[in-house]
């Protein structure tokens, strides 16, 4: 779209009335600065909008946005940033689809599956990129607890080393003495973080 100027649009206005001279003189100095001063109000409303919408927004905006929410999203970029924003908006606690809640889990940056269980208004939590128990969990299931309605039970799912990958993996016992393995370590063993 090609920049509005309001200097010329003011002076093809008035130039049909043949009442002002606007090429020259007084009068071409007033619509120049008319023209001027609304050239910056209608920048400042473009940027406005801008901001408004988090998809377009920029640092400013994007906190400002940030500020309404229950929490500041997990994101790396500026693009994770608006889509975290985004999903943090569509939940309004009243239409809730399995696809939906996901949708909010992922795009709060949040690693994690949401899937229904055999019991009623009860969900699990897996967060299957992940060996044991995450980093920071309190943290992710405070979270997590603030995206899924309050009327569901919510059962938390670990993946952990299972013996036959961890014999692969060690190879033998004497190496987790070697290499001084935590416990915490040998369940994570396997997984991507």
């Amino acid at each position: 779209m090609a920049e509005l100027d309001y200097i010329s649009v003011l002076k093809e206005l008035l130039r049909p009335l043949g009442v002002y001279e606007v090429d020259s003189g007084l009068g071409a100095a007033e619509l120049c600065s008319e023209g001027a001063a609304l050239n910056r109000t209608y920048q400042a409303l473009l940027s406005a909008e801008e901001e408004s919408n988090p998809m377009t927004a920029g640092e400013s905006g994007l906190a400002l946005w940030e500020k309404l929410l229950p929490f500041v999203p997990a994101y790396r970029t500026a693009a994770d940033r608006r889509r975290a924003i985004a999903a943090l908006m569509r939940i309004d606690g009243t239409s809730f689809t399995l696809a939906g809640v996901n949708d909010a889990i992922a795009g709060c940056g949040i690693r994690a599956v949401v899937a229904e269980t055999e019991t009623p208004q009860t969900v699990s939590v897996s967060f299957p990129w992940n060996r044991g128990e995450p980093d920071d969990f309190d943290a992710l299931r405070a979270r997590i607890e603030m995206i899924l309605p309050c009327h569901l039970a919510i059962e938390y799912v670990f993946i952990y080393v299972i013996w036959s990958e961890l014999e692969s993996l060690l190879i033998l016992w004497n190496a987790t003495d070697e290499d001084a393995f935590l416990w915490r370590e040998i369940e994570r063993l396997g997984g991507e973080e």
